[in-house]
């Protein structure tokens, strides 16, 4: 806001007699836009589990299976930690930001194996305090795996942040620490948690090493940045759109054994038959029948009923 503005509001007030702190202006005025919407509607009908850190907040949305939610950063990003008998998958380690490994330790006692749904930097941040880490065999997953501190530093902009960090948290130190991978991990392949299976289903396209989870016998399908319900971004230089394109219709032919949906961002459940519709909605953008809003410089958004796919505007015809 500008002061001028903010000024005049105030003044405005006062001459109507409103009970309005400038105090108050301010911090709506400086409350990102996104922001604003929250909490969303939708974690009303969830179960929420209590945990200590309030910068995390964690939903059982199947029997053993956890939605660790960061409400608190644009991203809104949701890791899942899927516990079995013998040992826990944990999909996604999420921004960093706080220590989502502290919060496992709150879910659960048993050995953790981190897989992540792709490597982009919201997904790994806590990955490095992990010891077993399945990744990729890929090289855009081995460059990943070293770090970065220009993605994280993006991620704490002033605009990014909903609310106040973590206490301790320093944002001049803040960066994508780097990780080691313990062993890679194929299309097809199954982890056994002792009672409960997932098999891995290599879905590229938003990254050469974006991977789903198949929970066969619950029917839950973790879909990471493949799909979740809110603008899905395939602008940035390693999307491909014919990969995408393949991997949702693979998707698309196994919802009629999903039951839930569960996205990386926003709300983590969403009804199979998203699916199909998914794929629809993608191929009336490639086929030219979508117009185009611009975005950020460079970037355009096409929206299709209840999706929307932001891409580079130099691709007309992605």
């Amino acid at each position: 806001m500008l002061i001028n503005d903010f000024r005049r509001k105030v003044h405005l007030a006062s001459v109507l007699g409103l009970a309005i702190s400038a105090s108050a202006l301010l911090a709506q005025a400086e409350t990102p836009e996104w922001c604003r919407a929250l909490p969303r509607p939708e974690y009303k009908a969830l179960q929420q589990v209590p945990i200590a850190d309030s910068w995390f907040e964690v939903y059982q949305v199947a029997p053993g299976v956890f939605a660790i939610y960061e409400p608190h950063q644009s991203e809104e990003v949701i890791s899942y930690l899927i516990v079995g008998g013998k040992r826990a998958v944990l999909f996604d380690t999420g921004m960093g930001i706080s220590d989502i490994k502290k919060v496992t330790a709150e879910l659960t006692q048993l050995p953790i194996v981190v897989l992540n749904s792709h490597t982009h930097n919201d997904h790994v941040g806590d990955n490095w305090q992990f010891e077993t880490i399945y990744g990729m065999d890929t090289g855009f997953t081995r460059e990943n795996a070293r770090g970065s501190r220009a993605d994280a530093q993006a991620e704490i902009a002033a605009d990014q942040i909903c609310g106040q960090l973590p206490k301790g948290f320093d944002p001049k130190t803040y960066v994508t620490k780097p990780w080691k991978i313990t062993a890679y991990t194929h299309d097809g392949d199954r982890i056994d948690l002792g009672g409960r299976s997932l098999e891995v289903i290599a879905t590229p396209g938003h990254t050469p090493d974006a991977i789903c989870l198949l929970d066969r016998a619950n029917g839950l399908l973790f879909t990471g940045d493949t799909y979740y319900p809110a603008t899905i971004w395939l602008y940035r230089p390693e999307t491909d759109f014919q990969a995408y394109d393949a991997s949702i219709r693979r998707l698309a032919a196994l919802a009629p054994q999903i039951k839930t949906v569960l996205g990386a961002h926003n709300i983590p459940v969403a009804q199979p038959s998203v699916l199909p519709r998914l794929v629809v909605a993608f191929e009336a953008v490639r086929a030219g029948k979508v117009h185009a809003t611009a975005a950020a410089p460079g970037q355009v958004i096409y929206k299709v009923d209840d999706f929307s796919f932001r891409m580079r505007a130099k691709e007309s015809k992605p």
